[in-house]
């Protein structure tokens, strides 16, 4: 059995089985005819995912934004579950099932969706990704490797509690920062198109300070691009403002133009809007323990957040990617509730849960989907086992 963590976000798709990790921008479009193909340059496999899914071909990621003449790219909701799910997920889990693996070897997935879109649509992607699917990988050199792929199960999770996972859990899914665990924690996920809010206290999920807000670092990024236009007359795609946006230059039609203080500017106001937004769904949660900033968009914005925000905050380390953090925590969650090498604790390790706690884990999970028992039953599972109270 193969367990991966699959992240399909607006701006990137991530992916991880724990060995390798995938990241690539979340783009797709038509497979052209290419007449030469070369790159003398250092090529890593997400340079070139040329597939064929449900008999369409695709050119995906950067291999789609170089040589695709119709490119799809969204900041939908809808369309992005029900368009680009299911190529952008097929297309990574099968570069994960091993070479020599039988098809009938499953894939369970583990992924989520912001908290204001989970209720609605986390069951949606049970129906697109389960049961059987045949996915062909073209090489540069001609040559097609087919590959049967058998997605036996997907748990969805609400996208922020991947960073929370993430944080309390080892490699193989067992709770091990208990200090962290028996904290009130805030999260605040910052993503390319919406930014999470989440309150865990005592790893029970506190609705009442959990929202989407539909504002992301897509939003500064639209701001520039109307600047670049209005000054050169030339439109940049979003999507191709990751590396100018970072540097604060972009170079048009040979000319180089400096942007960093409208970039500056832009993500100040968008940092002063998440920081009111934190103190308005907040307002009642003055005891917070910890602020986690994770998600992409913490990258650029964090230095101009941070100083707006009351409270103790984790430190955004550089030389981590913060893009990574919920998908990583996500098949740790994986690997709890199907992996086979995790030990339950011994009574002498584990003190049990007062009984309001399960009762509130439960009513938690009910309010912010509808899930089944079984799910509640592991969930319910991995937070008696993993903490301890003093």
């Amino acid at each position: 059995m193969e367990v991966l963590g699959i992240d399909i976000g607006f701006g990137f798709t991530k992916a991880t089985d724990g060995k390798e990790t995938l990241i690539f921008k979340s783009l797709f479009g038509d497979a052209t005819d290419l007449q030469f193909w070369v790159d003398f340059g250092e090529t890593s496999l997400p340079d070139y995912f040329h597939v064929t899914i449900d008999g369409r071909t695709y050119f995906i990621g950067d291999l789609a934004e170089q040589q695709s003449n119709v490119l799809s790219f969204t900041l939908d909701q809808e369309k992005l579950i029900s368009e680009f799910v299911k190529v952008l997920s097929l297309t990574v889990a099968g570069v994960f099932l091993q070479k020599d693996a039988s098809i009938n070897v499953p894939i369970n997935i583990v992924s989520g969706l912001p908290i204001g879109y989970f209720k609605h649509n986390h069951q949606r992607f049970n129906e697109i990704l389960t049961g059987h699917h045949k996915i062909t990988y073209y090489n540069p050199n001609g040559r097609k490797v087919d590959k049967e792929i058998y997605i036996n199960k997907v748990r969805m999770l609400p996208q922020p509690l991947g960073t929370i996972l993430n944080l309390i859990m080892d490699d193989k899914g067992k709770i091990v920062n208990t200090e962290l665990a028996k904290q009130k924690v805030g999260i605040v996920d910052i993503g390319f198109r919406t930014t999470d809010f989440t309150i865990m206290d005592h790893l029970r999920y506190i609705d009442r300070g959990s929202r989407t807000m539909d504002t992301g670092i897509s939003k500064a990024f639209g701001v520039i691009s109307n600047k670049l236009r209005e000054k050169c007359g030339v439109s940049v795609e979003l999507y191709r403002l990751y590396k100018a946006a970072e540097a604060g230059s972009i170079k048009m039609k040979g000319h180089g133009l400096n942007f960093t203080k409208i970039r500056d500017q832009v993500y100040a106001q968008l940092a002063g809007t998440i920081a009111n937004e934190i103190d308005r769904v907040w307002a009642g949660d003055w005891d917070i323990d910890t602020i986690i900033l994770t998600g992409g968009g913490c990258r650029e914005l964090a230095k101009y957040l941070q100083p707006l925000i009351s409270g103790t905050i984790s430190p955004v380390e550089n030389n981590i990617d913060a893009r990574l953090n919920n998908v990583q925590g996500y098949l740790k969650y994986g690997r709890y509730i199907w992996g086979e090498s995790v030990r339950e604790p011994t009574p002498s390790e584990l003190k049990p849960i007062e009984e309001p706690l399960e009762e509130s884990i439960t009513e938690a999970l009910e309010e912010i989907g509808e899930p089944t028992d079984e799910t509640i039953e592991e969930i319910d599972d991995l937070f008696e086992n993993g903490l301890s109270e003093d």
